[in-house]
């Protein structure tokens, strides 16, 4: 058991299925009082009745006060996890653009305004952000995603640095292909970069709480993605130039 979770109270969003529902179960299972939040009301409420939780559906920016009093007034441990997999290039809908933003960034956002002056008061709080190996690297086909999801990771980033030493952890998880419905969702892209080397969510909470227990801000279920984040920072022109191949084996194959 992880001590650093148990009697907390959680808060998943997103967790009517996949990576969230994997860490709802996992929080309960460490002995947390888990939040599970979802749009879909009936996902949410089957993962809050399989784990002994309760369920708070709706959009994953206005949920925090609810899921506070839920909880009985204090919540320990945030997960933003709920995220869009918005696919396109740089001519993509802007509505299409504003709701990756609203959903994979402002968010998280929203429920670090709501959270941090409880967290700030008594000096503990604990902010995990399910980002993608995405919003380290990048994602051919996705450019919404991707901007997104580096934006959600330097928020979680910023947060990391401004607060650790008030008593904020923070973790940001990226992996890479996970078997879920949005790896379904990413289509011919997702089969080609994602797919082959896909994990279950469950490998993900696994990671994540190994994470807790090292006390680690960055967060690799697929451990190979540290060699490409290395790859990209010190040579940018030889890193681009593969993911370019890359995009050109996906052009040739649709």
């Amino acid at each position: 058991m992880v001590e650093a979770v148990q009697d907390a109270g959680v808060v998943v969003t997103g967790a009517g299925g996949g990576i969230g529902a994997a860490l709802a179960r996992r929080f309960a299972a460490e002995g947390a009082r888990v939040v599970v939040n979802d749009l879909d009301a009936v996902r949410a409420k089957a993962v809050a009745d399989e784990i002994g939780g309760i369920a708070v559906p709706g959009d994953a920016s206005a949920i925090v006060a609810e899921a506070r009093d839920a909880l009985g007034g204090t919540v320990d441990v945030y997960c933003a996890n709920a995220g869009l997999a918005s696919g396109g290039t740089e001519a993509a809908d802007e509505k299409v653009w504003a709701l990756a933003w609203d959903v994979n960034v402002m968010a998280h956002v929203r429920a670090a305004h709501e959270l941090l002056p409880g967290w700030l008061e008594r000096g503990s709080g604990r902010f995990v952000s399910t980002v993608s190996a995405a919003g380290l690297l990048t994602m051919i086909g996705a450019a919404p995603y991707s901007v997104t999801k580096h934006g959600a990771y330097a928020f979680a980033e910023w947060l990391s640095l401004t607060y650790r030493h008030r008593g904020v952890q923070v973790h940001a998880i990226c992996p890479q292909g996970v078997r879920t419905d949005m790896l379904t969702a990413s289509g011919s892209a997702g089969d080609l970069v994602l797919a082959p080397t896909a994990i279950e969510p469950d490998d993900v909470a696994d990671a994540l709480f190994k994470g807790i227990e090292e006390d680690r801000f960055l967060i690799l279920p697929h451990p190979e993605v540290a060699e490409y984040y290395q790859a990209r920072a010190t040579t940018p022109e030889r890193w681009l130039a593969n993911m370019n191949h890359i995009q050109q084996k996906w052009e040739a194959a649709r």
